[in-house]
């Protein structure tokens, strides 16, 4: 006997999604707040992200293609494929460059916490 699934499974590409532009640059919602799951995952191309932080969510980010730069807080790091960097809630944090990135954002919800600084 199968055992029940309680949530569906997700299957998702970025050309399956129209991005938009937001605070980080142009946006595809790989899975998204209303698909329930306890995480965001989001494909982003990022040139000139404005600062920001976020009150109740982490992120991590996976750079997949590209090079470039990341301010966080006071402190400003390298970006270029294969990095991974841990961005907690409370941090002030942009990146800039020609960067292709994965963010895991913890909990869902990210869209409804993102404040803009300056």
């Amino acid at each position: 006997m199968k055992p029940e699934i309680l949530h569906p499974c997700l299957r998702r590409h970025p050309s399956e999604i129209t991005p938009w532009t937001e605070t980080c640059g142009q946006i595809r919602p790989l899975i998204e707040e209303k698909d329930g799951a306890a995480a965001e995952v989001h494909h982003l191309e990022i040139t000139d992200a404005k600062l920001h932080y976020h009150e109740r969510t982490d992120e991590i980010y996976y750079i997949l293609d590209g090079q470039g730069r990341m301010q966080l807080d006071d402190d400003e790091i390298e970006l270029h494929s294969g990095v991974t960097v841990y961005v907690p809630r409370g941090v002030k944090h942009r990146a800039w460059g020609k960067l292709k990135v994965l963010v895991v954002c913890i909990p869902r919800g990210v869209l409804h916490d993102v404040h803009e600084v300056g």
